[in-house]
């Protein structure tokens, strides 16, 4: 499994290579890629912006212009920091579909060639199933067991395993038939449309 740090790095490398940042806006967008679930604080994104610059992965560069009394810090990436970016974009083993690296690995898929692609989804979509024929099968020993309400949280769980398992079938089947060209995402039947009729 990826340490945390490991993958606040990724997604902090991952999102200065589509530009400059300073902390504030590298925040929001990191705590919008983490979701709702996993908001970031300032006291675990510096620490880390620290430790990048030490490592040379990312440099500080203070905006020229009309000086004012605090001049906001802009972080780039550096050249290492795009090498340690595509090293771990091409890792391709179970820490790039655990639960806490996927998304992130996810979100940055256009900078990754389909095979990588391809076996990322493929190794999620496995242990997901794997998990779900777990979950089902303890379902079924316990049954009788368990209150309505917990029953009820059990099939909503499976529900999303399974919902989460038919997505990344259709992408998986999507990047197959687009060849090396990066996949748009796929919707599926089951997700509700996000117009309103009335």
């Amino acid at each position: 499994m990826a340490r945390r740090g490991e993958t606040l790095e990724l997604a902090v490398l991952g999102l200065l290579h589509e530009g400059p940042m300073h902390g504030y806006e590298l925040r929001k967008r990191l705590n919008l890629m983490l979701g709702w679930g996993r908001v970031l604080s300032y006291g675990s994104l510096y620490p880390a912006l620290k430790k990048m610059l030490r490592g040379n992965l990312i440099k500080e560069v203070v905006p020229s212009g009309p000086q004012s009394r605090r001049q906001r810090i802009v972080y780039e990436v550096t050249p290492q920091g795009t090498e340690e970016f595509a090293r771990m974009m091409s890792d391709v083993g179970p820490s790039a579909w655990e639960d806490d690296t996927f998304d992130i690995r996810f979100r940055f898929f256009s900078s990754t060639d389909m095979e990588i692609r391809l076996r990322v989804l493929e190794g999620r979509r496995s242990r997901l199933q794997e998990r779900l024929d777990r979950v089902q099968r303890e379902l079924s020993m316990t049954q009788a067991e368990v209150d309505r309400y917990a029953a009820e949280l059990q099939r909503h769980g499976v529900e999303s395993v399974e919902r989460e398992v038919r997505w990344l079938s259709d992408l998986i089947n999507a990047e197959r038939g687009q060849g090396n060209q990066p996949v748009l995402p796929v919707t599926s039947p089951e997700t509700p449309s996000t117009s309103t009729s009335t």
